[in-house]
Formats: C-alpha cells, structure tokens, sequence
C-alpha cells in the first residue's frame, strides 16, 4: 500500500481532552475520530489494527469449538422484561419505541437475544453441550464518557454463551474459556491479570475478571506479594486477623454504659480509650429484588412469585455487623442477598426499624431486623456494640451468647495489609483496567426466561448458562497503553496495521525503483508493507513512522543504493540502532523477522 492512496491523518497536536496513552496517540497517528461524547470512527490506520485484535478473538474461539452468530443490535424490550433487567439496567441502557409503540433496546448485552434464540431451537440433551458467540455492538449510556475508546459508549464486544446438562459440563467450558482467554490476550502482547471477581448484574456464581494494569484503572485489584491469588477487590477475602483465644464464658456480663452525645467509632475510641477493632459496628441497609427466601426474617414484607418459582421480595432491610475497623463490602452483601442493589438506608428509617437515632445500633437485642454477621464479628467476646437506645452503648458483647446473626458471611472490604487467604502472606492493591470477564451464570436466564430440554429419561430440565465477554476497543487501546514510548506507538507484530514501513529518501529514479521492488518481495511473501511516497521532508517520515510505531522501519537513499552491493538501513521500532542490509536480502530478513515476532506471541 502507498502512502499516498492511504488515509492517515496524523497530528502533531495532542486533543485538549485526551488525558490517557492510547486516546492521545490514537488521535494522532490518524487511527480515530470523535463523532460526538463516547463515540468514535475508526479510520483505516485504526480499522486495521482492530481488525487484527477481532481475528485473532475469532480464531480462539473457534479453535475450542464456539460457533459464532450475529444478532441484531436493536433487540425486543419484551425479552428484557421476561429476564428482569428491562428496570434494573437502569438509565444505562437505551430504550426506543417502534411507530407501533413496541418497546426496544440498544443492546448493552446479549444474554437475553442467545437465551431466547437458543430457546426457540434447545429440545434434547442432545443438543448440549452448547456455546454461541458474536462480536457485535454495543451502546451503554455512559454518564461520564472518558479515555477515548476505553470507555466510550459505543463500542465492539465479544459476546459468548454456553448452555449445559450439568455443572460439571459448564466447568468444562468455562476452564476452556479462560485457557483461550489467557492465548487471546497473549498473542495481542497484553499482560494481563486474571483476578477473581464479582458477577455483578449479569447474575452467577463463578467469575473471572481478566485485567491490565492501569493508572487510570476503574477496579481495584487485590494481589500477594508471595504467591499468585489475585482478586477484585469486591470479591476478594483474605485469612482472619482476629483473635479467638479468650471464651465468652470468661468475659463479664454485658451490660448498657452512658456515652453522651458519643455516635461514631473515633467519638467511642477517644470517649473509652480503646481501639476501633474493640468494636461492633452495626448498619442498616435498604436491599431491592432479594432473592432469598427470608420469609422467617423480621422486616421483610410484600413477597413476590417469579417464573420458576423464584422466591423475590422488592425491598427488604437488613442489618450489616462487622468489626469497628472494617468496612462493609456492598457488592459482597449484594452477592450474599442474591439482591439487584443495596445502599445505606435513610436517617428515617434507621429510627423507625431500631428506635434509636442513627449512631447507636448494635445487634443485641435488634428483632425488627434480620442481622448479617461479618466473619470478624463471629470472633469478637468482649466488644462494645450500640445498645438501641440514644447515648448508651452496651460492653462485654459477646457472640454467640449475648446475640447471633440471621446469616454469617464475609462482607469485609480488604485492603492492603491484610493476609493472604491462601497463603498468609501480605496482601496489596493495584488500580487495573476489565479487558474480559467469564462467568458462570446458571439458571438466572434460563429459568426467568423459560428455557428446557427433555432429558435422556424424557424429563424436563432447565440447562445451566455460562457467559464470557472481551471488550475489543478496550483491548486495542490497552495494547497502547502498554506499548508506547514519547516518539508515539511501538505495535506488537500481531496487531500492528503493517508489519513493514519503507521511507525513501526521495521517491523517484533508482531509489523508486528499489522501494517498489522490495514492497513487492514482501507483499509476495505475505508482509503487509505501507511505501512512504509522500513528497514530505525524511524527518516528517522518521516522525510519523514512530508515531504510527509501524515494527520495521526500512531506509532506502542514493547514499546506500550507490554502494558495491546496494544497501538499505533497517531498524525495529523501538531499538535505538538500526543495521544496514543488502536490499538484495533485505526482504527475506525482514520476513523473517516478522515470522518469528509472530511465532513469539503465538506461542
């Protein structure tokens, strides 16, 4: 390809907004363009690289036996109502209206459209297993668009589902999932951190994220310094801290003590001199669409029947105890209500569900409430815990005798310092940016949306679900963000838009001749080669060959040609030296190069 049949049009200038790597150099090297907030064109430059990342997504896919679809992007909202998400996708997600008046979607997500696909078409177990993908659109409605391509509001995702007999089906595609995810991300030269990680609103149960490091990262990232357990942070756990040595039954009665006009945990330390792990803290939380059967819970009222005889209460409040130097985790507690959200409830109904104004709830004595129990909280004997009444506090708590929990679990936020739950070795943070996540989601869509089989007995069954999703967008500029220096971007081979820029000194008599025959050579042996024809000084080429970080940069002048035997200068993007070839085996080296950068990455 010339240059000058091309459209690059690069810039010297960085965009005001662009505040990232790969917003700021993918607006100048030409790759893209912003239409309006969180929507971007691909240019040539651009579209070539991101049709590499699509391939070699597509490839992976196909090599363990996913078959690929394509929806539609504009969707049925009649699907979104029956899986439950038409409300609870909130103000994200685009609706529209027919001249008819039907209700429809922008896909955000494909969950729904393979459900009630695979739906129509799923009869036998014979059938299973079975996984469907599509790379496609998307539009989520951003409230603050930002990093170019990395969050915007369009965007390209792979999407992929399996249906299952069986969980241990499901684990089987799943782990298959992950292994292509790991040979997907490698061989487009990204590092990326695999973490466990929280389902969120796409339901399940087991789920990986898999992350790049990131200064401008929306996850927090949990790691260990000595072995290789790596979380997000909403899911992450790590080993107790607490101590269990002294029994209850050696600790004083509990008993109510005055602490006037003392409310927060810092008023308490200072107020009894003691420490904030000497403390219960108690919260009172507002949850929406709990699924758990709590009929026998205090507090929880207008039960609703889904399809599947899914047990549903709109709104519920609970109670979140944990230790006084801790904090509660709301997507842990989301995951453990099987709830769509949770948040902190009013001031007002803080007082109406424990007659106390905010600052003294405590979980002895508290029956209007269904209690959740931190795991730090179970191992506390002699604590200090708000005793339901204005400026009084109650000391010696102790649990298991002096009050228990409707429900225990880990609710925890941790942070660094904390131990490693498989190891016990120190734990610590870094910020990282989603590039992937599977999950395994089970009967969330399959049950709401009334999906069976007939099983080998002739039975009825309701299959188990997996879903598995790469951002392509955010996976190209990831790339960048990774591979990039002050002169511009420095490609890996396998995701580069060509493998081979050649710059003549000047574009005409022997040296035009040389470029266009060595252009030849590698395009003959399958090198994707950019000749600078430009009638442009060399520096604006040497310039723009490093901003568009093109791997091979070839040199060719009437100084090199003139030698004995014709050379020509080649240099690696990247490298500070460049060496000096024979043009006469100059594209058998440079095929070689690129072959064995590949083989590198595909390895």
């Amino acid at each position: 390809m010339n240059y000058s049949n091309t459209f690059i049009p690069t810039l010297r200038e960085v965009p005001a907004d662009a505040v990232i790597a790969s917003h700021r150099l993918m607006f100048r090297s030409g790759m893209i363009r912003k239409l309006a907030n969180g929507l971007f064109a691909y240019l040539p430059l651009g579209l070539r690289s991101f049709r590499k990342v699509e391939r070699i997504i597509r490839e992976e896919m196909d090599a363990i036996g996913a078959l690929e679809l394509k929806p539609t992007v504009v969707l049925p909202g009649e699907i979104w109502k029956e899986s439950g998400r038409w409300d609870a996708m909130g103000e994200g997600m685009l609706r529209a209206k027919n001249r008819l008046d039907n209700d429809f979607v922008v896909s955000p997500t494909a969950e729904e459209a393979f459900t009630a696909i695979v739906r129509d078409e799923l009869s036998s177990y014979r059938q299973l297993p079975l996984a469907l993908y599509q790379i496609n659109t998307k539009f989520r409605d951003e409230i603050r668009p930002r990093y170019g391509v990395m969050r915007g509001r369009e965007f390209v995702m792979k999407d992929a589902y399996s249906w299952h007999c069986n969980d241990e089906s499901l684990d089987e595609t799943y782990q298959a999932m992950g292994r292509a995810y790991r040979r997907i991300f490698k061989r487009c030269g990204l590092s990326v951190i695999p973490v466990k990680a929280d389902s969120g609103a796409m339901g399940g149960s087991g789920s990986e994220e898999f992350m790049v490091e990131s200064e401008i990262g929306d996850n927090t990232l949990i790691l260990c310094k000595n072995c290789d357990y790596a979380a997000n942070v909403e899911k992450a756990g790590c080993a107790p801290d607490y101590d269990t040595a002294q029994a209850a039954a050696s600790v004083p009665p509990v008993e109510k003590i005055d602490t006037p006009n003392v409310k927060t945990i810092d008023e308490l330390c200072a107020f009894l001199k003691t420490k904030p792990q000497a403390f219960i803290k108690t919260l009172i939380y507002r949850a929406i669409n709990v699924e758990l059967d709590i009929s026998a819970a205090p507090g929880c009222k207008n039960l609703e029947r889904k399809k599947g005889d899914l047990v549903v209460w709109p709104e519920a409040f609970f109670a979140a105890a944990i230790r006084g130097d801790l904090d509660v985790n709301e997507t842990k507690l989301v995951a453990l209500l099987k709830a769509s959200e949770v948040s902190l409830a009013a001031d007002s109904d803080v007082t109406r569900l424990t007659n106390a104004p905010v600052g003294f709830a405590g979980p002895v004595g508290l029956n209007a409430l269904p209690v959740i129990v931190d795991h730090s909280v179970t191992a506390m004997n002699d604590a200090v815990t708000g005793a339901l009444e204005k400026d009084l506090h109650y000391q010696h708590a102790a649990y298991g005798r002096d009050f228990t929990g409707w429900m225990t679990g880990d609710i925890r936020t941790v942070k660094a310092g904390d131990r490693c739950p498989l190891c016990g070795g120190e734990l610590y943070e870094k910020k990282g940016n989603e590039l992937g996540h599977i999950f395994k989601l089970g009967f969330k869509y399959t049950c709401s949306m009334n999906v069976n089989y007939l099983d080998e007995n002739g039975k009825s069954q309701i299959p188990t679900m997996g879903c598995y999703g790469i951002g392509l967008d955010r996976a190209l500029a990831s790339v960048i963000e990774e591979h990039h220096d002050e002169a511009g971007i420095v490609w890996p081979a396998s995701v580069a838009p060509y493998h081979v820029i050649i710059i003549p000194i000047k574009y005409d008599g022997a040296v035009k001749a040389a470029c266009d025959r060595l252009a030849a050579d590698l395009e003959k042996a399958g090198i994707e080669v950019l000749l600078d024809d430009r009638d442009e000084r060399p520096g604006v080429k040497f310039n723009d060959a490093d901003l568009t970080g093109i791997p091979w940069r070839v040199v060719v002048g009437d100084k090199g040609l003139s030698q004995p035997s014709p050379q020509v200068e080649i240099k690696r993007r990247g490298e500070k030296e460049a060496r000096v070839a024979e043009l006469d085996k100059a594209a058998r080296e440079l095929e070689l190069k690129v072959q064995e950068a590949l083989a590198e990455l595909n390895g």
